[in-house]
């Protein structure tokens, strides 16, 4: 069975338009960082500026509609897009703006029409950048338990607490976080909450460096900020519906086209690599393994790929964007195990000497660990696959409203 993605003639077509453009966008001293996710300052601005051109061209976000900021672009197109740009090694948008690409889709369907005006034309044109801050210190992957409080003061809600940005590593500030709070102390769980949009440079603000395993992550403080009411999304006491839309995303229920890049430069890696007298991938051991790590990163690929389809066809989803993020989250551990086998202990070290491939599969290594806690935990994919499934329960959990 054939699951490659082949060009129509309206997708050829598309292709030259999306070649063309991205060769006068991009500037002749980009390259590909070897960790893309920690960026230095001249990478990082050279590719907000990457990011402002497609959002001028309602690239960066293409599939929010035109009057958003968005391309209002097909499934095919969005597929030709992101190929183009994985060619030159981009994803889209920007990985330092995750936090914005999985709050959009709730912004669109919980905002008002004024809000997704103000807050997702500037997004999806590249000149706003965004924290998804869900994470607190105490609770991990239970957004439930919020205690940040934003309460209601006038037209402000007065914002105490502190929150922890675990997502890609960047050396600026954002220009705003998007949020889940609580909103009533008193009201029962679930029904206590609140979506804010909080500009980072309001008054009470203090980002703090966070150091951990993987990379460097940082703790976000609240004292005393006050936020326009207008920035609350969704509505009083409705911060739950909006955080599991933003979750639904998250989980992979906007599913992904792209190729796993980091397969690709292990492969070439071993071929390139010799060990004894020949290429490492000539061990026939070896050969075992890279035909496991490609067999689980294919699979994990379709998954996404599965969950694209649905998305751009308008299928009704259940507990496939959790259930494919479970996948990942295990295949990524699977995957690091395999490479230790073949290279050992040199992978745990990203020492310029000893360290293979210029210290990234040593990062490699420490992501696929830490990779297991950010968008729910394993038990948490494994909880929603389970209630969606109806197992346990008398009725199947519904999937969160997505636009």
């Amino acid at each position: 069975m054939d699951f490659e993605l082949h060009d129509t003639p309206e997708m050829a077509s598309f292709r030259t338009e999306v070649k063309s453009y991205l060769k006068e966008i991009i500037p002749g001293n980009f390259t590909i960082s070897e960790r893309p996710n920690e960026p230095d300052a001249v990478q990082y601005r050279m590719r907000r500026e990457i990011g402002q051109r497609l959002g001028e061209k309602g690239w960066l976000y293409p599939a929010l509609k035109q009057e958003y900021g968005g391309g209002s672009l097909n499934g095919d197109q969005i597929t030709v897009l992101t190929q183009e740009m994985e060619e030159i090694g981009l994803e889209n948008p920007p990985y330092y703006d995750a936090g914005g690409s999985m709050s959009s889709s709730a912004i669109q369907v919980w905002g008002t029409e004024e809000q997704k005006v103000e807050f997702l034309t500037r997004t999806t044109r590249g000149l706003k950048t965004t924290w998804l801050l869900l994470t607190e210190p105490h609770g991990g992957s239970d957004l439930a338990s919020a205690k940040t409080m934003a309460i209601r003061d006038g037209d402000e809600y007065v914002v105490n607490g502190t929150k922890t940005w675990v997502g890609h590593q960047t050396p600026e500030p954002p220009d705003q976080f998007w949020t889940i709070v609580q909103t009533d102390p008193h009201a029962p769980r679930h029904q206590n909450l609140g979506f804010l949009v909080i500009p980072s440079n309001l008054p009470g603000i203090t980002i703090q460096p966070l150091v951990t395993m993987e990379r460097r992550k940082f703790s976000v403080f609240f004292e005393d900020v006050r936020v326009p009411a207008f920035n609350l999304i969704g509505g009083h006491n409705n911060g739950w519906k909006v955080a599991n839309t933003v979750m639904e995303v998250e989980h992979g229920g906007n599913g992904r086209i792209g190729k796993n890049r980091n397969m690709e430069r292990f492969f070439e890696y071993v071929k390139s690599t010799s060990f004894n007298g020949q290429p490492i991938a000539k061990d026939q051991d070896v050969r075992d393994l890279l035909a496991d790590i490609y067999i689980e990163q294919d699979a994990s690929r379709l998954f996404g790929l599965r969950n694209f389809w649905m998305r751009h066809a308008r299928v009704k989803g259940s507990y496939e964007g959790s259930q494919s993020s479970f996948y990942g989250k295990m295949s990524g551990l699977k995957i690091s195990s395999k490479m230790n086998q073949m290279l050992g202990y040199f992978t745990i070290t990203d020492d310029e000497q000893w360290g293979p491939a210029n210290g990234w599969i040593e990062h490699y290594q420490r992501s696929a660990i830490t990779a297991v806690h950010p968008g729910g935990t394993q038990d948490i994919q494994r909880t929603i696959i389970a209630r969606r499934m109806g197992i346990g329960r008398t009725v199947k959990e519904e999937a969160a409203q997505m636009e």
